[in-house]
């Protein structure tokens, strides 16, 4: 078990160790889905690539930030932000992406279909730290608004 720095939170360790864990759990899940949404914009082709390509930057930019708030809070309660990117290969449960895959509507499917993943788990993480810790969860919800507006752009793509 790994030791929580002290804080004046008034949140008991044990309590805090857990949200941690489930803290850098979405990390991990955010950090895999963002290197994943940069393969898509690097190599993505087709008939719209430009649209594509554009919109998988902002995507990625927006992740960023999301992945960030995400990692602080985890610091904020005592705990380490993140794990090495060889952790986050063994500990990710998004499939791996298919580099060779490039055309425009086979890579959106791919995407909607990863972001929908680490969405809904978000959504279970709201869940799991409403009563325990209700910023977390206030946090986890903010997450989740943003990756299903998301999801909604690159889903409005498969109609």
């Amino acid at each position: 078990m790994t030791k929580l720095q002290s804080t004046k939170i008034s949140l008991p360790e044990n309590l805090r160790r857990d949200m941690v864990e489930l803290l850098n759990r979405h990390v991990v899940l955010l950090t895999d889905l963002s290197i994943q949404t940069k393969l898509a914009h690097w190599n993505v082709r087709g008939p719209h690539f430009i649209a594509y390509h554009e919109l998988f930057d902002e995507l990625g930019g927006r992740l960023m930030e999301i992945t960030d708030m995400v990692a602080e809070r985890a610091v904020t309660l005592g705990g380490t932000a993140g794990v090495p990117v060889q952790e986050v290969a063994k500990r990710t449960t998004l499939p791996a992406w298919p580099v060779e895959q490039r055309r425009d509507a086979e890579v959106i499917r791919l995407l909607a279909e990863r972001w929908a993943v680490v969405a809904n788990s978000v959504r279970e993480a709201i869940a799991a730290s409403a009563e325990t810790d209700p910023d977390t969860s206030d946090l986890f919800t903010e997450v989740s608004r943003q990756l299903d507006k998301d999801l909604w752009f690159i889903e409005s793509h498969l109609a």
